[in-house]
């Protein structure tokens, strides 16, 4: 089988959930910085460019990057089943969020419809920021079925009755 032997080390959860906090971070730093980039436009012949993923704020949903690495974090310190159970949740969750958001920044990078010359820079600066969440999304996408697969074995393990209880088996990692 091969989920046997896939653990992952306490060490490498709390990097794990780290990493997770700080994509959800940038997220929100990046969301507030296309608010007020598109807040900012004029008016004009063309109108406004509002991509879909401004509309829908989706990188707003850094929110549950956040709340993911936190819980991995907690999980890691303080191992127990319906923590491990939570986590697992949270990340598929997230797993599910960046499928959306990977899709929609696709289409909004696939669709350009011409803006007022006005608006022009703020399109292309705000259509660059998408191109680098897009590669984020990509890491967080990674990160949390990484996290997922590796939870997922380790509930398989206990369930099984092959592993020791959850304080032991996190603590013989060390």
């Amino acid at each position: 089988m091969a989920c046997v032997h896939s653990k992952i080390s306490t060490a490498d959860s709390l990097v794990l959930g780290a990493i997770q906090i700080m994509i959800g971070v940038f997220h929100v730093f990046m969301w507030y910085f296309l608010l007020v980039l598109y807040m900012g436009q004029i008016k004009g012949v063309f109108g406004t460019y509002e991509p879909i993923t401004y509309k829908t704020a989706c990188t707003s949903w850094g929110t549950f990057f956040i709340i993911a690495g936190a819980f991995i974090i907690r999980v890691a310190r303080h191992p127990t089943r319906s923590g491990i159970v939570c986590t697992l949740i949270m990340n598929i969750f997230c797993i599910m969020t960046t499928i959306i958001a990977i899709t929609l920044t696709i289409i909004e990078l696939s669709h350009f419809e011409s803006v007022s010359y006005r608006n022009y820079g703020q399109a292309k600066l705000g259509r660059e920021v998408s191109r680098v969440l897009l590669f984020s999304y990509t890491l967080e996408f990674s990160i949390a079925l990484a996290y997922s697969i590796c939870s997922c074995c380790s509930l398989f393990r206990r369930h099984e009755g092959d592993a020791t209880s959850v304080p032991e088996d996190a603590e013989s990692t060390f």
